[in-house]
């Protein structure tokens, strides 16, 4: 998937400026920047959840097609009904098999096993974003947006979090992700993206881009100074 040219103006102001983002098969790219960078906007964009202005998605693959898409919030929505359901639902919107084998499955992958019945709503929050999660992959995606899927979670939850998107790009799922936690950007990114302003400042692989970051504002973001 490729981002090309893409601008968005909402309300009179220019939301994204002009980017333009290679999505690679396979490759984990993690977005960076302040807060109304527009990086949530950019995840959206992807989705095909907001139109851009101007610009274009291009999700032509090598083999013809279009990778299947899938989204997870940083709060996600569950549904008035129990964990498995909830996973039983994401199935069946995805013309997937809803039986109960697939759902356990799914389940016992973002370590759930044991609460399907559980009402999803009264689950915790970490909890809760393993069950996005699996509901996510319920899609059986080729590439997963995260938008800072770990932002109000305690340490604990974060890990657990991080090890099912770390087994989703072992399985070769492509990763797009924003999140305001550098730790987990070192963790987790074989790319970064820098943003500032609904603006693409610089893109290249994680570990130049931490050891030295190419333009200003990014070196004042990774000194924690703020960013204008």
């Amino acid at each position: 998937m490729r981002l090309e040219d893409i601008t968005l103006r909402a309300g009179g102001s220019l939301v994204l400026d002009d980017v333009s983002l290679p999505l690679a098969r396979g490759v984990t790219t993690v977005l960076l920047g302040p807060n109304g960078a527009g990086k949530t906007t950019l995840l959206k964009v992807a989705m095909g959840l907001v139109a851009p202005t101007s610009g274009r998605v291009d999700e032509a693959t090598a083999c013809g097609g279009a990778p299947r898409k899938a989204f997870v919030f940083q709060r996600p929505v569950m549904l008035r009904r129990s964990a498995a359901a909830n996973v039983a639902f994401a199935l069946r919107a995805a013309s997937r098999p809803a039986a109960t084998g697939e759902v356990d499955a799914l389940l016992a992958r973002v370590g759930l096993g044991s609460l399907g019945s559980r009402p999803a709503r009264l689950m915790s929050g970490g909890e809760q974003q393993r069950l996005a999660l699996a509901r996510a992959l319920a899609r059986a995606p080729g590439i997963i947006f995260l938008d800072e899927p770990t932002a109000s979670l305690d340490p604990a939850a974060t890990k657990a979090v991080e090890e099912i998107i770390k087994s989703m790009i072992a399985d070769g799922v492509t990763v797009v992700m924003s999140t305001h936690d550098l730790g987990q950007a070192r963790r987790l990114a074989d790319r970064t993206a820098f943003m500032a302003r609904g603006r693409l400042l610089e893109t290249g692989p994680a570990g130049a881009f931490f050891s030295a970051p190419a333009t200003r504002e990014a070196r004042s973001f990774l000194a924690g100074d703020i960013v204008l």
